[in-house]
């Protein structure tokens, strides 16, 4: 099953490490869990708390042990197909968090979400459309997809990662709304 991951972090710096975490599975089930730093995270951007608004020290008061939340990821999000909108920085965080809690940091990996979008295009036009149409159908269709339902990010995990799964959904629903205009 497909799920939809995103990362929030201490800064975009070299020693940056994740502070939030969120996923929703394709049927819409979810979850959230803000972490408490490993003793070793010291790494903090002001800049990066002005736009998550996540202070550090909500963090050390009610953020998850991080090696109990990477310990869930693994247990939960095992044998799924992780997609992530920016998986290079978001996999940078993953693999901080799997470090952390001595869990091998190849666990878990992740797929970039335009590559899953691209490829549920593929399955619903893919029967209909020519193939020789077919490749610019899908890039116009996202393109179009990406120009309506392009939000700004809320810089929340879980609000992000459903941000994702909806962008998904709807280009399902436009590709098949395309084949129902044609067949119309």
């Amino acid at each position: 099953m497909l799920v939809f991951l995103d990362f929030e972090a201490s800064s975009l710096g070299k020693r940056s490490y994740p502070i939030e975490v969120a996923w929703v599975f394709e049927d819409g089930r979810s979850e959230a869990h803000l972490l408490r730093p490993a003793p070793d995270w010291d790494d903090w951007d002001p800049a990066a708390e002005a736009i998550h608004h996540i202070p550090r020290a909500t963090l050390l008061a009610e953020g998850e042990a991080h090696d109990a939340v990477a310990q869930r990821m693994v247990e939960v999000l095992t044998d799924h197909d992780l997609l992530a909108s920016a998986p290079s920085w978001d996999g940078k965080w993953l693999s901080t968090l799997l470090r952390a809690a001595g869990l091998p940091r190849h666990s878990l990996r992740l797929r970039d979400t335009d590559t899953a979008r691209r490829e549920a295009a593929r399955a619903v036009l893919e029967p209909h459309v020519p193939p020789a149409q077919l490749d610019a159908t899908i890039e116009d269709l996202l393109v179009h997809a990406d120009m309506r339902d392009r939000a700004r990010p809320a810089h929340r995990a879980l609000a992000d990662a459903q941000e994702e799964r909806d962008r998904w959904l709807a280009v399902r629903a436009a590709a098949a709304a395309h084949i129902a205009g044609d067949q119309g």
